[in-house]
């Protein structure tokens, strides 16, 4: 499912028109985004949490020619799945 599928499934299920239910989803993506990326977690009950994970500097290997290579320090998003939702996907 692609994000304007969700929109129609989001407007057919509760009644509301595309453009609504756009704007809702629209907000929540970029709210959810803005908060990661300025170090906050959010948390929604029965459903997950997102957060920003640091990943230390860190020495690797160059699969082609063998030489070592270092990767520095990044931040990258998380999501941990509730219990809620991992119960349904277990079903």
């Amino acid at each position: 499912m692609n994000k304007t599928q969700l929109i129609d499934a989001v407007a057919k299920e509760s009644g509301l028109k595309k453009r609504e239910v756009e704007t809702v989803v629209e907000n929540f993506i970029n709210t959810i985004v803005s908060e990661v990326a300025n170090g906050e977690k959010v948390q929604i009950t029965g459903f997950g949490s997102f957060e920003r994970k640091e990943r230390g500097e860190r020495n690797i290997k160059n699969p082609r020619t063998g030489e070592d290579m270092k990767v520095p320090p990044s931040k990258s998003p998380s999501f941990s799945a509730g219990s809620i939702f991992k119960e349904k996907v277990n079903k």
